[in-house]
């Protein structure tokens, strides 16, 4: 149908309106029909013939009237009769049964979830919004049934290559036998060998430690990663070792931005710029060489004031120079974690107004919807992927090719 023919039906159905009333009628009974004739057509590609076809004569399954049901939507409250079949095998999927709400309602509810909205929040938005009263026991409903995805999510096969794993952690606050403890949500986000990202897990347990990244990293090659080229993590103690026991072959590089954090846990606001300036000489060094040197420099000039920074560099430097094997443009891709430190953003946005949690679960599922919000927007390789990879498959051959 054309435009114009459009815009002729428009304005003669408009005509018929005498007022607000009129319009919210007919749509009204638009949607009816719409969910109506959807549950028809399914019943008949059930039964494998159309209503009163003589075709349906010795299948052994009827028509068996309809059903009265009150469904909730975008737009409110709307009564319907759904079709039902003489044999009770009839299971629509537009509207399934024992099912009150249409699909666009849950959605909303799972995205106000992934945001931080409390249950009672999100019960007082849906009214406000769409004239429906929906009780915060019915949305903790909807929001369970999330953990089935998330099962799915945890347990899938992965890529046999990742050149690059970032793994990091949040801590969240969760209650506890009674008590709130902080929680560590373990996060490990891998890039593939076209270039996207793909969170390839989520763990959660009581306190970061390298012994339980070592049972993530073991849980990583059971569902099928075999090799990672790089693996650019924070400076935790034991963190190079884990990796090596399952993954020998991989370079580690500690995150710089955390290396930088805590390196000015102590430094005074007066000292705060200079030192930053100083320690930035060091990692942007063209080479190992001259980043050794400006090491020493930084030493000689604050070491009287902040011993523990030079001493805490030199006893990670092994695991800070493999950014010095690569050109500027590479060194970005994997200089620091800032690929999770986003991702720990969006998570931490949709944690914030959520003081505490109730339970395990509830952090779970919120830390889940909000990574899925994110990676809609992961369409794109990362920045400077081409020259890196052709780098990596330079210097790591087949380990690359062979998944080329």
């Amino acid at each position: 149908m054309k435009n114009k023919e459009l815009q002729d039906m428009a304005d003669k159905v408009a005509g018929e309106f005498k007022s607000e009333a009129d319009f919210e009628a007919f749509t009204k009974a638009l949607r009816k029909q719409f969910w109506e004739s959807t549950l028809e057509g399914e019943l008949d590609d059930h039964l494998g013939y159309e209503k009163h076809s003589a075709r349906g004569n010795g299948t052994g399954n009827s028509r068996n009237g309809k059903s009265a049901k009150r469904i909730r939507s975008e737009h409110g409250e709307l009564d319907i009769e759904a079709p039902r079949d003489r044999n009770g095998s009839f299971e629509p999927k537009a509207i399934a049964k024992r099912q009150t709400r249409t699909r666009g309602i849950d959605d909303k509810i799972l995205f106000l979830y992934a945001k931080g909205q409390s249950t009672r929040d999100i019960a007082a938005t849906i009214e406000e919004l769409y004239d429906v009263d929906i009780s915060p026991t019915l949305i903790s409903r909807v929001t369970d049934r999330v953990m089935t995805s998330v099962n799915e999510w945890q347990q899938r096969p992965l890529d046999p290559l990742y050149p690059i794993l970032y793994l990091d952690c949040i801590v969240l606050k969760i209650r506890h036998n009674q008590r709130v403890i902080n929680k560590s949500v373990y996060l490990a986000l891998g890039v593939d060998i076209e270039g996207h990202k793909q969170l390839l897990g989520l763990w959660l347990a009581e306190t970061e430690g390298a012994k339980f990244w070592l049972s993530v990293l073991t849980e990583l090659k059971n569902r099928g990663l075999n090799d990672v080229l790089i693996a650019c993590v924070d400076g935790l103690k034991g963190f190079p070792e884990a990796i090596a026991a399952e993954y020998p072959d991989t370079k580690i590089q500690l995150c710089i931005v955390h290396m930088v954090r805590n390196s000015l846990k102590l430094v005074p606001w007066k000292d705060y710029k200079a030192v930053t300036a100083d320690l930035k000489q060091v990692y942007q060094a063209s080479t190992e060489l001259e980043a050794q040197d400006k090491l020493e420099q930084f030493a000689a000039v604050w070491d009287e004031r902040y011993p523990q920074i030079s001493r805490s560099w030199h006893a990670n430097w092994p695991n800070l120079i493999a950014i010095f094997d690569y050109p500027a443009e590479i060194r970005k891709v994997i200089y620091t974690t800032n690929a999770i430190e986003s991702l720990n953003s969006v998570v931490r946005k949709s944690t914030r107004n959520r003081k505490v949690f109730p339970d395990d679960q509830s952090a779970v599922k919120v830390v889940y919807l909000a990574i899925q919000e994110a990676s809609k927007k992961w369409t794109m390789p990362i920045r400077n992927w081409k020259p890196a990879l052709n780098r990596f498959t330079i210097e790591f051959g087949e380990r690359v090719t062979a998944h080329l």
